[in-house]
């Protein structure tokens, strides 16, 4: 009897130990949401729901304009209060100057999305529908491109913009195998394990893309010292000094050089960025805006390692507050 009590301990510790290296694995793997994502050359990726239970006493939401009010009235979906999570692939595009522009994007967006008030709206406004794998994919005209949209969970959208559905069957394959918790695209692969642990927003890849001017990033108005296809790994992440409260955020941005001496020359040149933006930024009104700008630009600090160059900043918290108004 002593025998079997023993061997009984041991088989439910054995699985205890497994549940918690599965949790642990879990736990360093990207979200979902991402992982499902189609190949790309960047990925952006957002967890709202901690920027509401941080922010929801800053944060007041516009008045919705009629346009947006009828969607809402028709789906009973509002983004802004029913959006958990955001995950969005971007596709560098040959034609710059076709109709997706410079680049086209891949969605995956979680939250309480779904219902039959949405299944209606996407009904009535297809110009054609797909069934793939068992899903609907409505082709819905967008200006001169086809928006694709699939309802792929009860939680879930996958959306695309591109020329073809291969992304969005893609999403909608690995939706089949999403419970491998490192399944995922090979940028994915590559890059996630730069991201910081805890990391409300993040960004890898070419970054740059949606914010290509003449072949350079341009953000603020200023033009970074950067190609736009620079692999770029970016994250916010808080700064927590009291657990449950949040103190600042931390902003880190990584640019991946192909070499240590392009890496000196580039953080050379964004150091001087940072600070003539200063000296520019010091006179400018007193509005949310402005003070955001001077909160983003006052401890910036460039550094470089070995083929690294690290832009980092510490944000008061009311920064996402202060840009989103």
């Amino acid at each position: 009897m002593h025998r079997r009590t023993r061997r009984t301990l041991l088989t439910v510790a054995a699985v205890l130990a497994l549940l918690a290296v599965a949790v642990f694995l879990r736990s360093k793997a990207p979200p979902e949401a991402a992982r499902l994502l189609p190949e790309s050359d960047g990925i952006i990726y957002i967890d709202l729901k901690p920027i509401r239970v941080f922010f929801h006493k800053d944060l007041k939401p516009p008045k919705p304009v009629p346009e947006y009010q009828q969607f809402i009235d028709a789906t009973g979906i509002d983004w802004e209060r029913d959006l958990d999570q955001a995950a969005i692939a971007l596709h560098r595009m040959d034609n710059p100057n076709g109709p997706n522009g410079p680049v086209a994007y891949s969605m995956v967006l979680v939250g309480r999305l779904t219902g039959k008030k949405l299944n209606a709206w996407l009904e009535s406004h297809a110009a054609s529908r797909e069934e793939y794998a068992g899903k609907t994919i409505y082709n819905i005209p967008s200006e001169s491109r086809t928006v694709r949209i699939a309802q792929i969970g009860y939680d879930m959208l996958a959306i695309s913009n591109t020329p073809t559905p291969e992304q969005i069957h893609s999403i909608i394959d690995r939706h089949r195998s999403a419970a491998l918790p490192f399944a995922g695209s090979s940028l994915l692969e590559k890059h996630f394990r730069d991201v910081p642990l805890l990391s409300m927003a993040w960004g890898v890849g070419q970054l740059g893309l949606p914010f290509n001017e003449s072949g350079a990033i341009s953000i603020f108005g200023f033009e970074l010292p950067l190609p736009y296809d620079a692999t770029i790994v970016a994250s916010v992440s808080p700064v927590l000094p009291v657990p449950g409260k949040l103190g600042t955020l931390r902003l880190k941005v990584e640019e991946i050089a192909p070499n240590e001496t392009e890496a000196f020359s580039q953080a050379a040149s964004l150091d001087a960025l940072v600070v003539l933006a200063r000296g520019f930024t010091a006179p400018l009104g007193d509005n949310s805006a402005n003070n955001a700008l001077k909160a983003l630009l006052k401890d910036a600090n460039v550094a470089q390692h070995h083929n690294r160059v690290v832009v980092t900043a510490t944000l008061p918290v009311g920064f996402l507050a202060s840009v989103a108004q």
